[in-house]
């Protein structure tokens, strides 16, 4: 081989290898803010009701778990009825006529279910909380704003000011 062949070679050898490299240093970017950066943030602050009980004692918590579980389970079948009638809009609105008074049907059922477990879940809540005593209450009320499903936009949460005398 010549010496410009060499030359030829290895120019190509070299970009060859810094596209590869490119690729896998873009790809592990790709994952890492994926997956990565997306973890911990959702770790940083849970936002799911079980949550709330975050500021009291690990028994108050468990005790909140289990009011929360029992009330899901002697829900579940407003949740079955829920996703039965919501699969039944979706059918009634792909349908090639629309059946408005099915649909409107349809679609309150959806509602009573979903507010029958709603109010389920929301009454064990309440239960839970008259067992609290007024500290843990407190505490509890703030667990609720931050991650149950009382918790206001940024903008409209109350702001902590000292009292002044």
């Amino acid at each position: 081989m010549s010496g410009r062949a060499w030359k030829f070679l290895l120019v190509g050898s070299l970009v060859l290898n810094v596209f590869l490299i490119g690729g896998v240093a873009g790809g592990a970017y790709q994952w890492f803010v994926a997956h990565g950066g997306a973890a911990a943030a959702a770790q940083a602050q849970p936002r799911a009701l079980r949550f709330a009980a975050a500021g009291l004692s690990v028994e108050r918590q468990q005790q909140f778990v289990d009011a929360l579980k029992t009330a899901r389970r002697e829900a579940r079948e407003y949740a079955r009825d829920g996703r039965e009638d919501r699969r039944e809009v979706l059918r009634l609105l792909a349908a090639p006529q629309l059946d408005r008074a099915a649909l409107e049907v349809a679609l309150n059922r959806t509602r009573e279910a979903d507010i029958a477990l709603r109010s389920r879940v929301e009454q064990s809540v309440a239960d839970f909380a008259a067992t609290l005593s007024p500290d843990e209450r407190v505490k509890f009320a703030e667990g609720l704003r931050e991650r149950g499903n009382w918790r206001l936009p940024q903008a409209q949460q109350p702001v902590n000011r000292p009292a002044s005398d």
